[in-house]
């Protein structure tokens, strides 16, 4: 969803960056602005995908990189058996307690991130067949990666919500403006 993401005070990457990052997210929240849970966990589409599904996915996806940066165990890990509960919303779970989890997922992100010595450090990336084995990436290409990450899904929030209740992009900033 279309927004300006503010310059940064000259010279200050991270903020730049996390600016960016936050445009993305700021898209994902919208697209659940005034909605049910059952708008919410609804199925529009021949695609899987909810807008609770997605923002719980979201959230869950910068929790693991995060944790992946800060080279510390994920809480929240995913096995292949409930990799498929990461985009589904459970019995109980809410619109409103994921946007909170979110937002502390998101709080950690900004103060991990003012804590490294340099965007040049670097972590590991995981084990898997899609990463190149041994490969070390840096903080810079963490926080980009969350930008293509998010906005990937911010587009598929963007569908499925206007295929919901015909509300877009334009109009959705113009609700969030006015709440």
């Amino acid at each position: 969803m279309v927004t300006h993401v503010p310059s940064e005070a000259r010279g200050d990457e991270r903020g730049a960056l996390l600016a960016f990052v936050e445009a993305q997210r700021g898209a994902i929240r919208r697209s659940v602005i005034g909605l049910t849970h059952e708008q919410a966990t609804s199925r529009p589409s021949a695609s899987e995908l909810t807008l609770g599904g997605l923002l719980k996915h979201v959230a869950e996806v910068e929790l693991n990189w995060l944790r992946l940066a800060q080279q510390r165990e994920n809480e929240r890990a995913r096995t292949q058996e409930t990799w498929g509960d990461a985009f589904r919303l459970q019995d109980g779970e809410t619109v409103d307690e994921t946007l909170k989890f979110w937002a502390d997922v998101s709080a950690q992100t900004a103060e991990f991130i003012a804590s490294v010595d340099s965007m040049d450090d670097t972590f590991p990336l995981p084990d898997a067949p899609w990463f190149p084995q041994g490969e070390e990436v840096s903080m810079r290409w963490f926080l980009i990666h969350l930008v293509e990450e998010l906005a990937r899904h911010a587009g598929h929030a963007d569908i499925i919500r206007e295929s919901l209740d015909g509300r877009t992009a334009f109009g959705l900033l113009a609700l969030e403006r006015d709440r």
